[in-house]
């Protein structure tokens, strides 16, 4: 089954975080991608504590899409900060934060962040068929 989208709003604040990763769990059991559930669930955790962490005063809430296009899940998490675009770093073991998107980026097959009016959506691609991955 291919070309199957969800999106849901979240408001922006902590307890968020759990339900969009509830939420995600939720639509891959239905969509038959409990494969991806694990990885899936923990990029969908850092993505939204990011929103969380970084983006108060900006607006009340982020979305979250699920998208199934062609073999691949996309998941994108977008918010209306627009101020500072996020930034791949390596932390030192003493940096009490900043892995999160070294997360994402060992997780996924691509992520990327793109601009939009206000705001920007951070995105990751995760192959639906993982035997086809390098």
């Amino acid at each position: 089954m291919s070309g199957r989208t969800h999106i849901k709003r979240f408001r922006v604040r902590k307890d968020s975080v759990a339900a969009a990763r509830l939420h995600v769990r939720t639509i891959l059991i239905e969509w038959k991608l409990g494969g991806l559930i694990e990885d899936s669930v923990l990029i969908t955790s850092e993505l939204t504590t990011n929103v969380v962490s970084h983006a108060k005063g900006t607006g009340d809430y982020f979305e979250l899409a699920l998208r199934r296009r062609n073999g691949i899940l996309v998941l994108e998490v977008a918010d209306s900060y627009q101020w500072r675009m996020p930034e791949l770093r390596k932390p030192t073991p003493d940096d009490p934060s900043g892995r999160g998107l070294l997360i994402v980026d060992a997780l996924s097959q691509h992520w990327g962040v793109r601009p939009r009016n206000p705001g920007k959506t951070v995105w990751a691609h995760l192959a639906i068929n993982r035997t086809q991955q390098p």
